[in-house]
């Protein structure tokens, strides 16, 4: 496994590389913005070895990735890396779950939650039954609840409930069930539970618009929701105001018409009653979704189903069971793959991946950057020779 990341550079989190974040004023540390989809490097563990990352988890300014290679640990990137890094030094952990103030690692045997605020490494910790093992921990799920980006950092979840993952946004949360069904509270403002109002929910809540539908995973951003149904079709609600939902915007429409006249103006031969025409033609056409409080169908690419989807702040991705990866939303940072700066309401492939004839598995998003991870081209080759017996 092969894994890249593009976007939000400022703390160095995504160029993995030796001694880059050792000293946070160094030049590479200084580059705000990475455009290109780049390979995150090997982390060299105490003996020396190269060890590739099978699992990334992110927060805005710090990198946590997982090596399941030999004993299992977890190597950090980004604001505070040397330091943090001490919590990281206990081997066999099986899944990690990053925030701006903690990381929270999970063992087959307990669940131990480290402050990366302070300088005391005590970390809180709680043991995981012996009968339930490693399967049992999903973070941000633990037994009996899950870990909050707030405080109080362990909230409990009703057994009934049966979760089966759990996503947490900025103000939100979007859980799970091992039936299909999906469970929303937290802030609703924005329309981020879909509920169909702009309410806030104390307790878990069933999304009744996806009733009958199961789902198999859901994600969620600053303050929008996506899951996916067990047919591949991806559903999604909440904030657009940067497109992220992938529905049209009225904010980037209009951006991206006065860079058109702008440009006209810069060019005396295009006539600036174009501009007009298309203003006029918008106001009598265009609808534009600054709130989808209920979930929106959304059609990603016509001819495949989705794997997997991921949300940042203010931009989605989603991988398709052909490999290709889609990105839309906020893209100032460059988080959207395609070498811009430019945001986009509508689905985009990232065309880094398929020039390269690379096939994408996995999407993480960070808040302002995005992580994806692509299959070795041994394994591919191994896949594209191997031929049925006749």
């Amino acid at each position: 496994m092969r894994w890249f990341g593009f976007g939000f550079n400022a703390f160095g989190q995504i160029r993995v590389q030796e001694g880059l974040v050792k000293d946070e004023n160094s030049e590479a540390v200084k580059e705000v913005k990475v455009s290109e989809p780049t390979e995150l490097s090997c982390h060299a563990d105490r003996r020396g070895c190269c060890r590739k990352p099978a699992q990334v988890r992110a927060s805005w300014s710090r990198t946590a990735c997982l090596h399941f290679d030999g004993d299992s640990r977890v190597s950090l990137a980004g604001f505070g890396a040397s330091i943090s890094n001490q919590c990281c030094e206990s081997g066999g952990c099986t899944d990690a779950f990053i925030t701006e103030s903690h990381l929270t690692l999970a063992f087959p045997d307990r669940v131990e939650s480290w402050d990366l605020q302070k300088k005391d490494k005590t970390p809180w910790s709680m043991e995981v039954p012996s009968q339930a093992g490693s399967s049992a921990v999903n973070l941000p799920l633990v037994p009996g609840g899950y870990v909050a980006l707030k405080l109080p950092f362990f909230r409990t979840l009703s057994p009934q409930l049966q979760a089966k993952s759990l996503a947490l946004g900025g103000e939100h949360a979007t859980l799970l069930t091992a039936t299909g069904a999906v469970y929303t509270w937290g802030q609703g403002s924005h329309g981020q539970l879909g509920h169909g109002g702009l309410v806030s929910e104390e307790e878990p809540r069933t999304v009744e618009a996806l009733w009958g539908m199961p789902m198999s995973s859901v994600a969620a951003g600053g303050w929008h929701t996506v899951c996916i149904s067990d047919a591949g079709d991806l559903y999604v609600w909440g904030w657009n105001e940067s497109g992220q939902l992938g529905l049209p915007s009225r904010g980037l429409r209009k951006a991206s018409q006065q860079k058109s006249c702008q440009q006209g103006e810069l060019h005396p031969d295009a006539s600036t009653s174009i501009c007009k025409e298309q203003q006029e033609g918008e106001k009598l056409e265009e609808v534009f979704i600054s709130i989808q409080a209920f979930p929106a169908l959304l059609d990603v690419s016509p001819s495949c189903e989705i794997r997997t989807v991921s949300c940042g702040s203010r931009h989605t991705a989603a991988v398709t069971t052909t490999g290709d990866l889609y990105t839309w939303g906020w893209g100032e940072y460059g988080q959207l793959g395609h070498q811009t700066s430019v945001s986009s309401d509508e689905p985009q492939l990232v065309e880094f991946f398929r020039e390269k004839q690379m096939q994408v598995v996995d999407v993480v998003c960070g808040p302002w950057n995005t992580f994806t991870a692509i299959l070795e081209e041994d394994v591919l080759g191994l896949k594209n020779t191997t031929k049925s017996p006749t």
